[in-house]
């Protein structure tokens, strides 16, 4: 299936069990004169961080709803197809979003960043991140969390901002990024 968790053109490969280690076999043997190497995952997670591909259990769970992970163009809501949830979805269209995941990036690369540090805007706490690593891609580190606020995060709260990530209880500061740190315009994925 031609898919990509990674910003490049991708695959995933659909197989019984038992085939797994003979197509394993044959795919390495195909790829050697190509360079084909093992990919571990933090590599893959470094990657889907550059892509702002969220992941499942840490930037979007049951918690979350499209619209507040930025999933909202996904959904078909004037489809006039039934799902579950699809009620609660068209209540949230029209309203402020009290959270919106965001990405921020940190240059310095003696920061690690993890996951779950404090996120502060105007020197006061709005979340947590979700996920974050080191993007090796574009040389900085790469984090996500959701920004809050009781009276909605819109476009303009966003941007009016100044923001800081707590690392180990020091404050550094961070950027906002609105668009993919790479390949934006998915050139190619769509190769």
């Amino acid at each position: 299936m031609r898919v990509t968790y990674l910003g490049e053109l991708g695959w995933e490969l659909h197989m019984p069990c038992d085939s797994a280690n003979s197509v394993y076999e044959v795919l390495m043997e195909a790829g050697k004169d190509s360079g084909i190497a093992n990919a571990r995952y933090r590599a893959i997670e470094s990657l889907r961080l550059v892509k702002n591909y969220r992941a499942w259990g840490a930037d979007i769970t049951a918690d979350t709803t499209p619209f507040e992970a930025g999933l909202g163009w996904a959904v078909k809501l004037n489809s006039g197809t039934h799902f579950i949830g699809r009620e609660a979805l068209l209540a949230q269209k029209n309203k402020p979003l009290k959270k919106r995941l965001a990405c921020f990036t940190i240059n310095d690369p003696d920061v690690v960043l993890l996951g779950r540090e404090t996120i502060y805007c105007n020197g006061e706490v709005v979340g947590w991140l979700t996920s974050a690593g080191w993007g090796y891609t574009v040389n900085k580190n790469i984090s996500y969390g959701y920004v809050r606020n009781p009276e909605g995060v819109d476009y303009e709260y966003f941007i009016s901002g100044t923001y800081k990530l707590e690392v180990a209880t020091v404050r550094h500061s961070c950027k906002l990024q609105l668009n993919q740190l790479y390949d934006p315009k998915l050139e190619r994925v769509r190769k």
